[in-house]
């Protein structure tokens, strides 16, 4: 295998991709960088659009990243068949090599689409994550003779390095969202206790009664049990409640 390409100063493309991990926390904006930097690390040998897709997981919708308005309109002519090279790596987690676009016999009309777009190869390579996450990272050249065996040693290298940051971009992300969920549960248990606890005082009831009394009310109104316990606090509080996790 190749080493990948060196970076400006000695820098190594591996701490380059670790310094877009933590400049560029969030999922998409990390892959449109990540786009970005593997076109001109990759273009080191030659002039290569880059699209990367990633699928955070089954039945997800697919998030893009790409280095230029080219790769864009040509990876979505994929998205719009839901088929493709691109698609066909990251599904089936292999490799899609197209030596020359011209001559090339699978997806007929995306390659008559490239085609028209100055696209003379393709090299695909799927990206290797966790879980059910998949991604694949999607290279366009002009000129075929460009596409070398050297370059895709390259590439290969390169994408082991890419699949290990972005599989931390997207392992971040997830632990984000989980806290982001549990402190929505929590705001959300704050406030129907209140509410509850009001009820109670209101109506000299039981703890099961008053819920009773709140969930009713939510049935009859068609609101959600969190909307109407926030309104209720409100009313009598004058502002909404605040669980105390998340008080300054």
């Amino acid at each position: 295998m190749q080493e990948v390409p060196g970076r400006v100063g000695g820098r190594s493309a591996a701490a380059d991709l670790q310094d877009l991990l933590v400049e560029h926390p969030g999922v998409w904006e990390f892959l449109q960088e990540l786009a970005v930097f593997t076109s001109v690390t990759l273009s080191n040998e030659a002039p290569a659009h880059c699209g990367i897709t990633l699928q955070r997981g089954a039945g997800d919708q697919l998030t893009v990243g790409s280095s230029s308005p080219e790769a864009k309109r040509m990876d979505e002519v994929q998205y719009q068949f839901d088929d493709g090279p691109c698609l066909h790596a990251l599904r089936q987690h292999t490799e899609v090599q197209i030596p020359d676009v011209a001559s090339e016999n699978r997806w007929p009309d995306f390659m008559k689409h490239i085609a028209g777009n100055n696209v003379g190869a393709m090299f695909c390579l799927p990206l290797r994550l966790e879980g059910t996450a998949r991604a694949a990272l999607n290279l366009y050249v002009r000129d075929p003779a460009t596409m070398t065996v050297q370059l895709k040693d390259i590439a290969r290298g390169y994408a082991a390095q890419a699949s290990q940051a972005l599989k931390l971009s997207v392992r971040t992300a997830g632990y984000a969202t989980m806290v982001e969920d549990l402190n929505s549960v929590l705001q959300s248990r704050t406030e129907i206790d209140l509410a509850i606890g009001i009820i109670m005082a209101q109506n000299r009831c039981t703890q099961a009664e008053a819920f009773d009394v709140l969930r009713k009310a939510s049935n009859g109104r068609n609101v959600k049990l969190r909307v109407l316990a926030n309104e209720i606090v409100g009313a009598l509080n004058g502002t909404a409640p605040v669980a105390h996790f998340n008080r300054a």
